[in-house]
C-alpha cells in the first residue's frame, strides 16, 4: 500500500481523526460561506460569522451522522444536533470578537483561529448526541 492510502485507512479507522477531517471540511465551508457574506455581500463581520455558522451547521451534521459517527439520520438527531453546536457557537464568536476587538486580529482571519480552540469541546458534545439512540449503519 502507499503511503496515502495507509493514511486514509488510519482516518477512517479513528473516529475522532474522521471528526477532525470532517471538522476540516467544514471549516473550509465555513470560511467559504464567511468570506462570500463579509466579502462579496459586504455583510458585517459578526453577522456573517452567524450566517456561515448556522449553514455549515446543517452540512457538518450530515457528514457526522454519515461519515463520522455511522448513525442514522433522523429528525430527532438533526434538531437536536444545534444543542451540540451551543457551547461551540458561544466559544468560536465570543473568541471571534475578542481576536477582533482586543487583539486587534483581522476579521477575515479570526474565525480561524476560533475554530481551532473549539474542536475538542464539540467533538465530545457531538458524540453524545449523535451516539445517544444507538441507531447505526456500520457493520
Amino acid at each position: 500500500m502507499n503511503a496515502f492510502s495507509n493514511f486514509c485507512q488510519k482516518i477512517y479507522r479513528n473516529q475522532f481523526m474522521r471528526f477532525a477531517f470532517v471538522g476540516g471540511i467544514n471549516t473550509l465551508v465555513f470560511y467559504s460561506l464567511f468570506l462570500l457574506f463579509h466579502q462579496v455581500f459586504s455583510l458585517f463581520y459578526l453577522v456573517a460569522h452567524i450566517l456561515a455558522f448556522i449553514l455549515s451547521m446543517i452540512v457538518s451534521y450530515f457528514l457526522n451522522v454519515f461519515f463520522t459517527f455511522g448513525v442514522k439520520p433522523s429528525i430527532k438527531t438533526f434538531l437536536q444536533f444545534p444543542l451540540t453546536q451551543v457551547v461551540n457557537f458561544t466559544v468560536s464568536t465570543s473568541l471571534v470578537f475578542v481576536f477582533v476587538e482586543l487583539f486587534k486580529l483581522s476579521p477575515v482571519i479570526a474565525p480561524i483561529f476560533a475554530v481551532f480552540l473549539t474542536v475538542p469541546i464539540t467533538f465530545v458534545i457531538t458524540a453524545k448526541i449523535l451516539k445517544r439512540d444507538g441507531v447505526s449503519h456500520e457493520s
